[in-house]
């Protein structure tokens, strides 16, 4: 059965031929077509091999503490027809709940308590309850204020138009809120969002949860409700997130990929980026450079 090993470099590393080299050896491989995908930042290796998970060992151990990350998969199906993405911290750069806290200057109690669920110390549901307690008298216009400052993740529009050119569904599903989500579902194109609703009262956040909390599960149901829906395998899913409460969807995923993640979501899931881009998801279903949208 045909693997393939792709390497990718950070935005300001360089992985060379030597590089290349190296991992072979590493893995323990002679037999190994090497192929770029962007020149010095990014490429695959793809062998047979009848011991994959030493190749897999001697790969991780090269690459530890370098800045070139890498996705190691079975060549067949890269090329996904589904892409299911968490948003904060995962399409966009900022945690909105956490950022909301600073109109009302409780930045750190908030920030402390999304770590906690992010890390799954405790359940999402009941830090987001949390929360959006805090949260209470927040108004619409300060709402206003934060979407509009939103930053968009590196790689995050590349990701999604290469994927749609190419045919795939796209979906963002997020444990935030609807406001957020619809915002950056338009700027990054998604074709579908699911998300949690934002109770208000007199034009400020109310205070109170709306149920039903879309949390750890509902992420992984709405993966397998849209598959299902528009027929697509599961091997041919893509699934990406950053927190303990993505980690289901993850592993619901063909390829479920922990981007930047939390300890407990990057040793568990599918693969690990740590230092790319969200272009990196791109070159794992073997898309070159040039053919980024």
């Amino acid at each position: 059965m045909p693997y393939v090993a792709t390497l990718i470099a950070a935005p300001k590393a360089r992985l060379a031929e030597n590089n290349l080299k190296e991992a072979i050896e590493a893995m323990g491989l002679t037999q190994v077509e090497a192929s770029w995908l962007a020149v010095n930042g990014a490429a695959d290796l793809t062998f047979t091999s009848q011991d994959p998970e030493s190749a897999l060992k001697g790969l991780s151990a090269y690459l530890k503490d370098t800045q070139i990350d890498f996705i190691f998969q079975v060549k067949k199906n890269r090329k996904k027809k589904l892409l299911i993405a968490d948003m904060d911290s995962t399409m966009i750069v900022e945690e909105c709940l956490d950022e909301l806290a600073r109109f009302k200057g409780l930045n750190q109690e908030i920030s402390h308590i999304t770590a906690r669920a992010m890390s799954g110390e405790m359940s999402f549901e009941a830090a987001l309850k949390e929360r959006v307690a805090l949260l209470s008298g927040v108004t619409r216009e300060e709402i206003g204020q934060l979407i509009e400052r939103l930053t968009l993740m590196p790689g995050a529009r590349t990701l999604v138009a290469t994927m749609r050119f190419n045919g795939a569904y796209t979906a963002l599903v997020s444990g935030g809120f609807e406001p957020f989500i619809e915002s950056i579902a338009k700027r990054l194109g998604f074709d579908e969002t699911r998300a949690n609703r934002l109770l208000m009262k007199e034009n400020c956040i109310s205070g109170q949860l709306a149920y039903p909390v879309l949390g750890r599960d509902e992420k992984r149901r709405a993966l397998e409700e849209i598959r299902r829906a528009r027929q697509i395998p599961q091997e041919l899913t893509l699934a990406v997130g950053d927190g303990a409460n993505d980690l289901d969807m993850l592993l619901s995923a063909g390829l479920g990929v922990a981007y930047h993640a939390k300890p407990i979501v990057a040793q568990t899931a599918h693969a690990r980026i740590d230092h790319a881009d969200l272009t990196a998801l791109l070159y794992a279903q073997g898309y070159r450079q040039e053919e980024f949208r």
